[in-house]
């Protein structure tokens, strides 16, 4: 364990943080423990930003609720920020209760895993009832999946057969399974290496699984194969304002160009992975940096287009189908939601 928290992580953002002279502003605001800060730094890193024509103002924030919001969530619509990610189930919620919000670029399959002890008799879903399961919130994207998962391959809804038991924050979510209080925990993935390598824990199985399965329409005997695909559907979206697009339309199309150097960077570099690891990352575990670091370039989804965009919609359709409207909190994908193309009117 290192001795890094929210003011050193910020304090190593901000040795890059230039003067941004005339470029527009783009105020980014992302969670302490969330893997886009990854990508985020390396574009402050290598001044990504400025080659794009625009000012990237990182700022990592808490990962609580703040009214049932994500504290990116309420910062964005509040007007405090400018760019955050959040899953696009949680955006289509958001939006169609009014507020002005547009995905306008992936992040990627931003999903989390079922993390139990090792002595655990949990070996799969169809193991869950009866148990207390860790969530962030009931209608996290993860809870959401396994909910679906459960309903289509095992015949039982674990909201009604289990007990979930809200943590507000992924830091609670793992004090939670460390304290014995749940049998189980559906945690995010960035942090299960943290966990898994090293203490007496087990990831029973990888949301991304249950994604693929629910998407393509498999079977109750594949969701815990291991399969080789395409290029993941994203979960977790880009968003800004509809009002920061409509008038800083270049920044916003700067910032696809910058993350997309970032991500060609981190692909290939792994000194930058333990530079990262140095700076960014709770655990300094050689296996937790490297774990971190493939399972993020297997997340990843640089861009997307209309094809992409019609993958995100049958899923939402296929989880709506199997888990219901009030599993999702939202009955459809609001018209606008996505903007593949970056056109600044819906």
């Amino acid at each position: 364990m290192t001795d890094i928290d929210i003011s050193s992580q910020q304090a190593a953002i901000d040795e890059f943080q230039s003067d941004p002279d005339d470029r527009p502003v783009l105020r980014a605001r992302f969670e302490h423990n969330g893997s886009p800060r990854y990508m985020l730094y390396t574009i402050k890193r290598f001044g990504y930003d400025h080659d794009h024509g625009f000012h990237l103002d990182l700022q990592l924030v808490s990962d609580e609720l703040e009214a049932g919001r994500e504290t990116v969530e309420a910062k964005l619509q509040d007007g405090d920020a400018d760019l955050i990610d959040i899953d696009y189930i949680s955006t289509a919620r958001e939006r169609a209760d009014g507020a002005p919000i547009v995905a306008f670029h992936p992040y990627g399959q931003t999903v989390g895993g079922l993390v139990v002890p090792d002595d655990s008799p949990i070996d799969g879903l169809a193991d869950l009832s009866g148990h207390r399961i860790g969530v962030v919130r009931r209608l996290d994207k993860n809870w959401i999946l396994v909910r679906a998962a459960c309903r289509e391959f095992h015949g039982f809804d674990p909201d009604e057969t289990a007990t979930p038991v809200e943590a507000g924050s992924k830091v609670e979510l793992t004090r939670l399974l460390e304290e014995s209080e749940v049998d189980a925990i559906l945690q995010f993935w960035q942090i299960i290496p943290e966990i898994v390598e090293t203490g007496p824990y087990r990831e029973v199985l990888p949301m991304s699984r249950l994604v693929d399965r629910l998407a393509d329409g498999g079977t109750d005997t594949d969701i815990d194969t291991d399969t080789d695909g395409d290029r993941p559907i994203p979960v977790s979206t880009f968003l800004t304002s509809e009002g920061y697009l409509a008038n800083h339309p270049d920044a916003v199309r700067g910032f696809q160009s910058a993350f997309q150097d970032a991500v060609e960077r981190l692909q290939r570099d792994d000194e930058l992975w333990t530079e990262i690891g140095a700076q960014l990352m709770y655990e300094d575990d050689p296996a937790v940096i490297r774990a971190v670091r493939d399972r993020w370039r297997e997340m990843v989804v640089p861009d997307w287009d209309e094809s992409t965009v019609e993958g995100m919609e049958r899923l939402f359709d296929d989880l709506r189908a199997v888990a219901g409207a009030d599993a999702l909190g939202v009955d459809e994908l609001p018209d606008g939601l996505f903007r593949p193309t970056l056109e600044v009117d819906a």
